[in-house]
């Protein structure tokens, strides 16, 4: 067996999984030339490419896609195993990476960030937003966080966030101009900002009453990924939105926007933080399970 650093794997894994080394570096609080270094060691160690590079992108090579994929769960438990002398303490310690879709980041994770890290000084926490879904194993992270109905099933899900709902507003001029819709099928043809997905989707509009369902695909005046410019664009007056309450709870009580068709938006649960079943949990995440777990006792 040729011997490799562990270092230089773990180097390796950092890169690959950001795709650049100035991020990997940044994560890791050394230089991208030290990083460098180190994965034209493993390179040479092992014979084989493992990162294309140019001056624009990083992305790992056949060879390197196949190391990063039986590597990440390696590493990821000699961190845990590292780690847990810390359990004995009673003292978390080391990095906690989760990987959560952007409404999910805002809106149920931003708030409790402070306090678990106020709790818990010895955690780094890492949070990627991203919609689409993928492997948090393969793609090294601890923990990540969906709705229901996006959970694997050989996950381990912890429920958190409360009940949310989706709601429909436009600004006062709109419903001034275009009128109060009383049903779904009212906004055919009125004005309408859409969210696209980056994987190019853009799903119809879905409401439900009294086990009715309608979906609705409304023609967009404005279409974009953006939530910060879609709720600009609607406080502007440019058409009629969906979005989750908590983005416009405060429009909605100022009276910036107008809440509508509110009985055909029922609540649903929250998201979950999901991560995958073994014996051990690593002590920052089992720090981070049992803070939400409180939280949830506390609301």
């Amino acid at each position: 067996m040729r011997h490799v650093n562990l270092a230089d794997l773990d180097a390796f894994a950092a890169v690959a999984r950001e795709r650049s080394f100035r991020r990997a570096a940044r994560l890791r609080g050394v230089s991208a030339s030290t990083l460098s270094q180190a994965v034209r060691d493993l390179e040479a160690a092992l014979g084989a490419r493992l990162l294309n590079r140019t001056t624009r992108s990083v992305s790992p090579t056949q060879a390197g896609l196949r190391l990063l994929e039986r590597l990440a769960p390696a590493l990821g438990e000699i961190s845990s195993a590292v780690e847990s002398v810390h359990e004995s303490a009673g003292t978390a310690a080391g990095l906690l990476r989760i990987n959560a879709p952007e409404p999910a980041v805002e809106l149920v994770l931003a708030p409790l960030v402070a306090r678990f890290l106020e709790q818990h000084p010895r955690v780094r926490l890492e949070i990627v937003g991203e919609s689409s879904r993928i492997d948090i194993v393969a793609e090294g992270f601890d923990a990540g966080v969906r709705w229901e109905e996006h959970l694997d099933q050989d996950m381990i899900a912890v429920p958190f966030g409360g009940l949310q709902r989706y709601v429909l507003v436009a600004a006062p001029q709109v419903v001034a101009a275009h009128g109060r819709p009383q049903t779904p099928h009212d906004l055919a043809g009125l004005p309408a900002i859409r969210q696209r997905f980056a994987s190019g989707v853009m799903f119809a509009w879905e409401f439900e009453k009294d086990g009715q369902v309608v979906r609705v695909d409304p023609p967009p005046r404005l279409v974009s990924t953006s939530v910060a410019l879609q709720r600009r664009a609607a406080l502007d007056g440019v058409g009629f939105w969906t979005a989750f309450e908590g983005y416009v709870r405060e429009d909605v009580e100022q009276g910036r926007l107008v809440s509508l068709l509110e009985d055909w938006l029922p609540s649903f649960p929250g998201p979950s933080l999901y991560y995958p079943s073994r014996r051990h949990v690593p002590p920052p995440l089992r720090a981070f399970i049992d803070f939400i777990q409180a939280e949830r006792g506390r609301a």
